[in-house]
């Protein structure tokens, strides 16, 4: 046991895996199995107190993992204990900032479904879940991928780049629900209800045609279908965007999972004022065309190391998302929720 314990799993010793997975799941049965067990509505109130929970949770676990791979990673192995944390605190922030943006998609698939705010919570329970096994799939697949083939670092650079460029162009542009192909294939293909069935997502009910109990998808699992599908999508550019801070399977996946577990907390805290983070979007285009291009500037300007320093990674980061925020609370000042 002992052996096992002290063995390494991605060169990291597997109890600090262990306790990173406790920790985790401790604080999703606090806040989904014990906190938030029945249907209510979740005041913006309590979300706020919640997401600066999360918060200083996240950044606190930066702590500990400065002081873990100083005094408990294999002599040799890993990074020192400074870079990890300022590595994990970079990553935690910008998965963080990320996470915001998926916000207002979420928002908008409530809205489009009118799932009230006493549902809403069901949907994001299933959800983050979804999204915790969904990002170790991920980033697992991403750590084997460069671990074998480091060229595929510039590939995911180049993406971020032309990722963040796009998400300047279309800043303005909002999905289109109705149009989503998914989301028309699953109404034509299987039994859907027009109306909401409380918190269910499947209801058994007679067939129009044949009159026979059939089961039925009810609006909420659509909404749950299209949560998930948003986070594949948002995945597709965090991940690049965190294996292009570091390539530290531990940092990358504790970062990500940190910023997720708030997503919940954080969605009620800014459904209702959306509109105030409008400018952030511009921000968030500008850190990914950074983090994307300090891989290929790193190998020019500093070429003893090869390596952007993590300290000035976090301080650029920091002052972008700054800036966006200041900006976009400004711009927005007075301006009322669109309804």
């Amino acid at each position: 046991m002992v052996e096992f314990l002290t063995g390494t799993f991605l060169a990291t010793p597997v109890w600090m895996w262990l306790v990173f997975i406790a920790v985790v799941g401790l604080l999703l049965v606090l806040d989904l199995g014990v906190l938030h067990r029945e249907a209510r509505e979740i005041e913006v109130r309590e979300s706020l107190v919640l997401s600066a929970v999360y918060i200083g949770l996240g950044l606190a676990f930066g702590f500990w993992v400065w002081w873990s791979f100083d005094n408990l990673k294999p002599e040799g192995i890993g990074l020192a204990g400074a870079e990890a944390a300022t590595l994990y605190w970079t990553g935690f922030i910008v998965e963080k900032t990320l996470a915001v943006d998926n916000v207002f998609v979420i928002a908008m698939i409530f809205t489009y479904f009118a799932v009230p705010r006493i549902y809403q919570h069901r949907v994001l329970f299933w959800g983050i879940l979804g999204v915790i096994v969904l990002r170790a799939i991920m980033i697992g697949l991403g750590a084997t991928i460069v671990s074998r083939f480091s060229w595929v670092l510039y590939i995911f650079a180049i993406f971020l780049v032309f990722t963040g460029i796009k998400m300047w162009v279309m800043a303005d542009a909002k999905p289109d629900i109705a149009s989503n192909p998914l989301l028309r294939f699953m109404r034509r293909r299987f039994n859907v209800t027009d109306a909401l069935h409380g918190e269910k997502f499947w209801v058994r009910q007679p067939h129009p045609a044949t009159g026979k109990a059939t089961w039925f998808m009810t609006p909420l699992f659509l909404a749950l279908v299209l949560v998930e599908v948003a986070d594949v999508i948002f995945a597709v550019d965090s991940v690049p965007a965190i294996f292009a801070i570091t390539t530290d399977p531990f940092i990358v996946y504790t970062s990500n999972i940190f910023a997720i577990l708030g997503l919940r907390a954080l969605y009620f805290a800014l459904a209702a004022m959306v509109h105030r983070f409008h400018y952030l979007k511009y921000a968030l285009s500008v850190l990914l065309v950074f983090i994307g291009s300090k891989i290929f500037v790193a190998d020019f300007v500093f070429p003893e190391t090869g390596k952007f320093p993590p300290s000035l990674s976090l301080s650029i980061t920091f002052a972008i998302l700054a800036a966006g925020i200041a900006w976009s609370l400004w711009k927005t000042r007075g301006a009322a929720a669109a309804r």
